[in-house]
This record gives C-alpha cells, sequence and structure tokens, in this order.
C-alpha cells in the first residue's frame, strides 16, 4: 500500500471538509467524497477515507452537521438528528466537496461519491444530479419515502441515474426492507448508466461498520469493498491496486 499524509480538515467556503490526501508526488487515481451515516463524521469515515487515501486516491468527507457546530453525533441521536438536514444543504456539502477537488485537479469525471445509510441515500440523489465517475451506496435508506421533505424517495429519481450506480444492502435491514431491495434493483435498471445492485443474504444495516459489532458482517463487509473498489476503477478509467481488494474492510 502507498503511504498518505495525515488527514487534515480544509474549508470550502463555510463547509468544513476532513482530507486523505496520498503522498506527495503521487497522482491519485481521482477523489473520492465519502458522505457519512447520522452520526457525521465519525473514526469510522475517517478511516474509509484513509483506506481510500492508501490505495491512491485523493478522498474527503464533508462534515454534514457543520451548520449546528458539530461534527459527530451518538449514535443514539443519530436518526433523529439525520432528519435535521435537508437535500439542499446536503448537495452543498457534497458540492464544496467538489470543488475543493476540482482545485486539487481532480476532475468531476474522475471523482465519485460514496455515502453510508443516510450518507448512501445523499449519494444515490447526488447521482441523479450529477454526472460524475461512480456513485456508490451502502445501504441508503428513504428508498419509498423521503427522509427530507425537499427530496423525492430514491424510487422516484432512479430512472434519472447521471452517474454510474453501485447499491451494497442487507437483506435483513430493518431500514430497507426486501421488497425495496428488490423495487430499488428494477428502478435503476431503467437509467442510462450502468448500475447493479447487490444484496447480501442475513447481512443487516451497517454490516461494513466494524464499530457495531451487533451488526458487522465481515463476509459481507469484504465483498462490498472489493466491489466498490472495482466499481471505481471500472467507471473512472484508473488502474487496479496491486494489493486484492478482499484485503480492505470497513
Amino acid at each position: 500500500m502507498m503511504s498518505g499524509v495525515a488527514v487534515k480538515t480544509v474549508r470550502v467556503g463555510f463547509v468544513p471538509l476532513s482530507v486523505a490526501a496520498p503522498a506527495a508526488g503521487v497522482t491519485p487515481h481521482g477523489g473520492v467524497i465519502v458522505v457519512g451515516d447520522a452520526r457525521g463524521v465519525t473514526g469510522y469515515v475517517l478511516s474509509v477515507c484513509e483506506q481510500l487515501r492508501d490505495l491512491g486516491w485523493l478522498a474527503l468527507a464533508p462534515h454534514i452537521y457543520h451548520r449546528d457546530g458539530v461534527t459527530e453525533v451518538p449514535l443514539a441521536e443519530g436518526a433523529a438528528r439525520m432528519r435535521t438536514l435537508t437535500a439542499r444543504g446536503l448537495d452543498e456539502d457534497i458540492e464544496a466537496g467538489l470543488t475543493w477537488l476540482a482545485e486539487a485537479g481532480i476532475a468531476r469525471a474522475a471523482t465519485a461519491v460514496i455515502g453510508f445509510c443516510m450518507g448512501g441515500t445523499a449519494a444515490f440523489l447526488a447521482a441523479a444530479r450529477h454526472r460524475l465517475a461512480a456513485a456508490v451506496s451502502f445501504y441508503g435508506g428513504a428508498v419509498s419515502e423521503p427522509y427530507w421533505a425537499d427530496a423525492p424517495p430514491l424510487l422516484a429519481v432512479a430512472g434519472e441515474l447521471r452517474t454510474p450506480w453501485l447499491g451494497l444492502y442487507g437483506e435483513n435491514d430493518t431500514w430497507v426492507t426486501l421488497g425495496e431491495i428488490g423495487s430499488l434493483r428494477a428502478a435503476t435498471r431503467k437509467a442510462h448508466v450502468p448500475t447493479e445492485l447487490v444484496s447480501y443474504p442475513g447481512a443487516q444495516h451497517a454490516f461494513h461498520t466494524p464499530e457495531r459489532p451487533a451488526t458487522h458482517d465481515p463476509a459481507a463487509a469484504r465483498d462490498a469493498w472489493g466491489r466498490m473498489l472495482r466499481w471505481l476503477h471500472t467507471h473512472s478509467g484508473a488502474e487496479p491496486d496491486s494489493a486484492p481488494a478482499s484485503e480492505a474492510t470497513g
């Protein structure tokens, strides 16, 4: 793996971004915007950015709760707190990431957005608004009913995706039903960009998060991480990493 520099916080306007960049002299494969779950920018989210950095990507995580002056909220407060956000605000945060990456020399055609839980929802909505290299949603909810008043449910815009999209879902997810997974898979096939939805039997919500042992599924996490990396490489045109994808986990 490549070495990288320590995560730093930068700002684009009023939006803080945690940035994990490859070592000086290393040309990144491209950029990846990582949108966290309902807790915000956690140690887990930073570890995802660091792993992507070590694989040669310029990764950053927008601070989605910056309007409240906080970086992270407790898990017990996350579900309620995320509903105080807006789709417009999240898109502004993603736009800030796109702006910073552009200033760093990374074009939108070489930039991906990935997200977890609520962040997976935001990544999907971004894929319907922007033309980017790739988008990946780990168990993004709001499939049939929206989280925010200013956003449609995912099914309503599934056919309008403008960015190649990969969905990674657990079939025992209490936030997204098996029926919704099937409906979303069918709806995204109508988009005019490549799409794929992979579901894991027995896996629960947050199966990729090791700091949540009650729901973490190591086998599903490894497979999903590898699929994500292949999706990023395929649709960004980057060369495959030398390290086996199966070795990287969340």
